[in-house]
């Protein structure tokens, strides 16, 4: 495990607020070392005692021993009003100051104080409740504009997707969707639930009613780990479906492919199958805040649940079937249990068989040069002209 730090951080937007009183917050989408994204609202009065604070700690670069030794980017004072037309011009400022701040020395950078101001807060989580009378109207950075996200972070960029069926919400957190409608992905979670954009509108989706607009295949799925990793079941489930499995509350078991729709590929002892994500948790971990999930939305649909589906693909996602997470986990469980019998004295021994996913591909034999006599008897006869005209 490496030490935590941001990858990148770029600004989305704006969001205009309502209660207890009318504000504005910023929006941003942060990029850690293990590629997790996470969103963020910040105040700009706090992103300006940030600031402050990050010059007391530096006063070097900060410039308060010699000005031309300042490297800490500069950020204007909060104003005594702040308007719509304020949080709006804002924005370029803000892309600039991250940008800059990204880009000093690394002690700066990834000083414990921005880790700790930018990690996800409760009031992050927290989303408008129905019974609010004026919800808060979000405005995004324009794509085309001056403040385009790509230009901000580089690989961050907002991915777009279409809805495959239509979908009707379950609760206030949830984006409705009508077959055909496009957005833009802000955050995709483990869980299954996608954080999206339309327009104006703003809510969690269930990923399996989203495909990309460029390749059907969900290049972002990591490879399985047939060495599993262990994880505890916080809520019970009964298959509905042939290649799912059924678990007890706190059974413990080995996820062998994490798959961003949510459905994991989880192993007990030698059984393989689809369990969802979001009733697992790691051994160990706090189960509050999952618990909490599954009482707001519960687990997604599968994509092979959805009816009249329609894709503008013409070829299919491409999935592994149960057989070959099964053979392939067989396999690996076998070779686990052989090098567990020769014990850890014979672990450096040249026999040990290398594990399933680190095999050297068998390479093709090399057939050996023929001589020149048979060279010069099987080429043309306008060749063999060309060859003693040359000698």
């Amino acid at each position: 495990m490496g030490d935590t730090f941001i990858r990148h951080i770029a600004l989305l937007g704006f969001e205009k607020r309502f209660v207890p009183s009318q504000h504005y917050v910023y929006m941003f989408l942060v990029k850690w070392q293990d590629l997790s994204e996470k969103v963020v609202y910040r105040r700009f009065t706090e992103i300006y005692e940030f600031h402050k604070t990050l010059k007391e700690m530096f006063p070097i670069e900060a410039g308060d021993i010699n000005p031309e030794n300042r490297i800490i980017p500069h950020l204007p004072a909060p104003r005594w009003f702040d308007g719509q037309r304020v949080a709006e011009s804002r924005q370029g400022t803000l892309t600039e100051y991250y940008n800059a701040l990204m880009g000093l020395p690394v002690k700066i950078s990834r000083c414990p104080q921005l880790l700790d101001f930018f990690k996800v807060r409760p009031d992050d989580l927290k989303l408008p409740t129905d019974s609010q009378v004026k919800k808060p109207e979000t405005y995004l950075v324009p794509k085309d504009g001056k403040s385009n996200v790509a230009d901000i972070t580089g690989p961050i960029i907002l991915q777009t997707y279409r809805a495959i069926a239509d979908y009707e919400k379950s609760s206030g957190s949830e984006m409705a969707l009508a077959m055909g409608d496009v957005v833009d992905v802000v955050e995709k979670s483990e869980s299954g639930w996608w954080f999206c954009q339309m327009k104006t509108k703003r809510g969690w989706v269930p990923a399996s009613y989203l495909e990309p607009l460029d390749s059907p295949d969900e290049a972002e799925d990591p490879e399985p780990n047939y060495a599993g990793e262990p994880y505890v079941t916080i809520r019970a489930y009964a298959a509905v479906m042939d290649d799912e499995v059924s678990l007890q509350q706190g059974e413990t078991i080995e996820v062998i492919h994490k798959l961003l729709d949510g459905w994991w590929v989880i192993r007990k002892e030698d059984v393989t199958g689809y369990f969802p994500s979001m009733y697992l948790q790691k051994a160990g971990q706090d189960i509050t805040q999952a618990q909490c999930q599954i009482k707001k939305r519960g687990a997604p649909p599968r994509r092979s649940s959805i009816r009249n589906a329609h894709s503008i693909h013409q070829r299919s996602r491409k999935r592994l079937s149960q057989d070959a997470y099964r053979r392939n986990s067989v396999r690996y469980l076998q070779q686990r249990r052989r090098q567990a019998r020769l014990g850890p004295q014979n672990a450096g021994s040249p026999r040990k068989e290398q594990p399933l996913t680190e095999r050297p591909k068998p390479q093709p034999a090399v057939p050996p040069r023929p001589s020149a006599d048979l060279i010069l008897h099987r080429c043309s006869e306008s060749t063999k002209r060309k060859l003693a005209s040359a000698v």
